[in-house]
């Protein structure tokens, strides 16, 4: 055995702190705590967040949040037909965003919800 191989077999670095024992971390824990630590704090990254699961799977395929201004958070479309279905289902998305942001700092930044469609996130062809 070389002392190369030897080396490389004994070396040991530092255990991180509060990590004794601990087997390594999986990638996606790893990237989840990546994520948090980067994600912006504003209403509209917390809302994009929430979608997924306030929208439902459905509903969420079809428009992504992508602006806030004064409170209200734009919703891009997939079309007119889901930006209409959408609107028609603002008040209760509202109200379920509202009860995901009431424990946060935007608690009171919500006032609504528009819906647009945008032409250019359809699929081509």
């Amino acid at each position: 055995m070389s002392t190369r191989d030897r080396r490389r077999r004994t070396r040991s670095g530092p255990v991180p702190q509060g990590r004794e024992g601990a087997g390594p971390r999986s990638l996606a824990a790893a990237l989840e705590a990546v994520r948090a630590e980067v994600a912006p704090q504003t209403l509209l990254a917390t809302v994009q967040e929430a979608w997924p699961e306030v929208a439902g799977d459905l509903a969420a395929a079809q428009g992504d949040p992508v602006a806030e201004r004064n409170g209200v958070v734009t919703v891009a479309c997939r079309s007119a037909t889901w930006a209409q279905e959408l609107d028609l289902m603002s008040p209760h998305l509202v109200a379920r965003l509202g009860e995901r942001l009431e424990s946060g700092p935007f608690s009171e930044g919500l006032r609504g919800l528009r819906f647009t469609a945008d032409a250019a996130r359809g699929d081509p062809g």
